[in-house]
């Protein structure tokens, strides 16, 4: 579309084909981009709910293993087992360096873990198609200025998904030894070690922390750490009566690939709202007071 027929000044004649080409946007383009936009996002939102059969639609979702693996390490080995957005069981290996001790942890029967970042994820998703499903192909925009409320309304929830997956929270150490993820062990967790799942991008990452207790006539300086995805080994806390430091940090992760799916998903679905937003926005000093 050339820069030349959008002078909004001159004879009435020369806004036609302008004011034809609007209306035809408004009424046959925008929802053609919508119709492509509700299949993309609805592709996205099965990657969340995986089927136990085939059949492509929803249900309830099948159990998948990973194999937890760091190029790093090999000082922590095991398998997570993930279901939807809950982690149904977890099966994890530690050697303790010092003693050469191994350690054995796994999930007790009657627990899942829930992956909040997943489950936010998928609700935005969700969100973001009701937005797009209640302006269907009866409806009738009559501005511009709709059809960028619309877009921004659905790039707000688009992007909260993707943030969700890609922005792991900061915790701090207290946060982690108070999470209920530690309760999840049988046997239970030993006192000096501390564990914390996440989604980061396209990847379930856990980190297991090996702790130390401070003497109370330690020569340290004791700074208790702040908020963090991953602490580092040194990094202080205080839990009940004890002050305690890190002293190992053990980070292992496994690829789940529907997520990799869905953040594609995103990605297309963002830049089409965009493109959608640009094609409006050229006709901005004229839609902004003829209506259709």
């Amino acid at each position: 579309m050339s820069q030349h027929r959008l002078q909004t000044e001159g004879p009435p004649w020369a806004l036609q084909p302008q004011e034809e080409e609007f209306r035809w946007l408004l009424h046959d383009e925008v929802h053609a981009v919508l119709r492509q936009l509700q299949d993309i996002l609805k592709e996205a939102s099965l990657r969340f709910t995986l089927p136990c059969s085939g059949t492509g639609t929803e249900g309830p979702a099948k159990q998948e293993n990973f194999i937890l693996g760091s190029c790093s390490t090999d000082q922590v080995k095991g398998v997570l087992t993930l279901q939807g957005d809950a982690l149904s069981q977890a099966d994890v290996n530690l050697k303790i360096p010092r003693n050469n001790q191994l350690l054995h942890f796994a999930f007790r029967e009657d627990k899942q873990w829930k992956l909040q970042q997943i489950q936010d994820a998928r609700n935005h998703v969700s969100q973001a198609i009701y937005l797009l499903a209640n302006r269907d192909e009866s409806y009738q925009f009559r501005t511009g200025a709709e059809v960028l409320k619309l877009m921004d309304a659905v790039m707000l929830q688009l992007t909260r998904a993707r943030n969700r997956l890609t922005t792991p929270a900061t915790l701090t150490l207290p946060e982690i030894a108070a999470s209920g993820l530690t309760r999840m062990f049988a046997p239970a967790l030993p006192s000096d070690l501390l564990v914390n799942v996440y989604i980061n991008l396209n990847k379930l990452c856990l980190t297991v922390y090996q702790l130390h207790a401070l003497q109370p006539n330690s020569t340290k300086n004791f700074r208790p750490a702040g908020g963090a995805v991953l602490h580092s080994p040194g990094a202080m806390f205080e839990w009940g009566s004890q002050r305690l430091e890190v002293s190992h940090v053990h980070k292992v992760e496994c690829v789940i690939p529907w997520l990799n799916d869905a953040l594609v998903f995103f990605t297309v679905s963002l830049q089409l709202c965009q493109q959608l937003k640009d094609k409006i926005s050229v006709f901005s000093s004229y839609w902004s007071y003829r209506p259709f």
